[in-house]
């Protein structure tokens, strides 16, 4: 299977990668054609951004965490696609400095692995010709992640853009857009990063303003043609996707719980397991007849209160854990506590299924890619189970009075301070699980 591809990358955050990204994905679609989009590292608000701008669900590719095997299978949601956009993150080559299960988290490496040519969008700003040393720098670094051109971003006038061209057709760089200056086409943000897709007023008009913006200044022909792809194996068979912790799972799934990545739930559902969401803020409990109920992370600080009074919810989740387990991730993990403290310092009575107490009221961020070893089960993943993820969050533990759930470590092997909590069927951690590790 080979769908021809593009890697849509910058050499840093805030160049507008993911507006050019949420253009094209829109101004293709609307030519007709069917575009897969996929989001390299671990994220979860960009691919719901994607799948707004395209109809097809996103995928997060991420070489740390996820072997070679994965990668395929995941990238074999392509299909019956006719172009595929990768959105990167953070600069091109930015990873970490240890490898993983199958590089170190860099864009490039996934570009490298799927042969999807690079185009770099560079922020112009205060500069013309020297952009061309950027992109000839990105061009010559590594001659196996090779470069289709590059989308001028933030070009101040004409005449700055033939500065800039005129620097680039020196050193035989293509130039596949130039978007002047615009101050309103921004997406509102939060401390994660941009708001959920499901929380924006105007997203579907947002995101047909960035397709116009595209079309008009970028050569979406020439994007098209530089679209090319290593052939891959047939790995519709789920190969390397998580396997599900249990048979029938109840999920947590609205604005306060929204994060998990849809390769997870596409192997529990390949595993044959069957998913029940059901939303907390609704105050619905969940399915009483499910084998498990799993917490998501998410916002659940912007919606402390509305939680504490769900009674229903709450009531169904203590019930349930008396004879099933129960997990929560990173957000789900905090409502599992006694309290949550908001930004502003109040304590918000959670499900206290755990002896946790979190706070938002300092914020301190917690970022990185986490390995885990489980040291109690969660569902049917046993014990020792080895589990690579991220962590990624600005909340602090006050109290933690449970067994640690886990060993974790950061990317470099060094110990990390959150290891989760377990209490009787009731597990929780901050860490995102992304795949099984040997």
């Amino acid at each position: 299977m080979s769908v021809p591809g593009v890697m849509i990358a910058a050499p840093a955050s805030g160049t507008g990668k993911t507006t050019v990204m949420l253009g094209l994905l829109r101004a293709l679609s609307e030519r007709g054609l069917v575009v897969q989009p996929f989001k390299s590292g671990p994220d979860y608000i960009d691919p719901a951004f994607h799948r707004a701008a395209s109809g097809r669900a996103s995928f997060n590719l991420d070489s740390w965490a996820m072997a070679g095997g994965l990668l395929d299978t995941i990238a074999g949601e392509a299909a019956g696609a006719d172009l595929v956009l990768a959105e990167g993150s953070m600069g091109l080559y930015d990873g970490v400095a240890q490898p993983g299960a199958s590089g170190n988290g860099a864009s490039a490496d996934i570009a490298r692995r799927m042969g999807w040519p690079v185009v770099l969008v560079i922020d112009v700003s205060g500069q013309a010709q020297s952009a061309a040393a950027i992109a000839l720098g990105f061009k010559l670094l590594d001659p196996t992640v090779p470069l289709a051109g590059v989308i001028l971003n933030r070009v101040a006038s004409p005449r700055h853009e033939r500065l800039v061209r005129r620097g680039l057709e020196a050193v035989g760089i293509a130039v596949l857009g130039a978007l002047p200056r615009r101050g309103d086409l921004t997406l509102p943000e939060r401390h994660l990063g941009l708001v959920q897709a499901i929380e924006h007023p105007a997203l579907d008009a947002a995101i047909a303003a960035y397709a116009a913006f595209l079309r008009d200044h970028a050569d979406l022909d020439a994007i098209c043609a530089a679209a090319r792809s290593h052939e891959h194996a047939d790995t519709r068979d789920g190969a390397g996707l998580p396997p599900p912790p249990a048979q029938r799972i109840a999920i947590a799934r609205d604005a306060a719980f929204s994060f998990v990545y849809p390769h997870v739930l596409e192997g529990w559902r390949r595993a044959g397991a069957e998913i029940l969401p059901f939303s907390p803020l609704a105050d619905e409990a969940p399915d009483a007849t499910a084998d498990m109920v799993w917490l998501p992370g998410g916002y659940p600080e912007l919606h402390a209160g509305p939680i504490a009074a769900a009674t229903t919810f709450l009531h169904g989740l203590r019930r349930h854990a008396e004879t099933r387990p129960v997990h929560g991730e990173c957000g789900g993990y905090m409502v599992l506590g006694t309290a949550l403290i908001d930004k502003d310092g109040t304590a918000h009575r959670m499900a206290g299924l755990l002896g946790l107490v979190t706070s938002h009221a300092k914020r301190r961020m917690h970022l990185g890619y986490r390995l885990a070893e489980l040291s109690a089960p969660v569902g049917a993943l046993a014990a020792g189970t080895r589990l690579r993820g991220h962590e990624f969050h600005y909340s602090t533990v006050i109290e933690q009075t449970d067994a640690p759930l886990a060993r974790v470590t950061d990317a470099d092997g060094a110990a990390v301070a959150e290891t989760g909590s377990q209490r009787g069927r009731v597990t929780g951690s901050y860490f995102h699980m992304i795949a099984t590790a040997p």
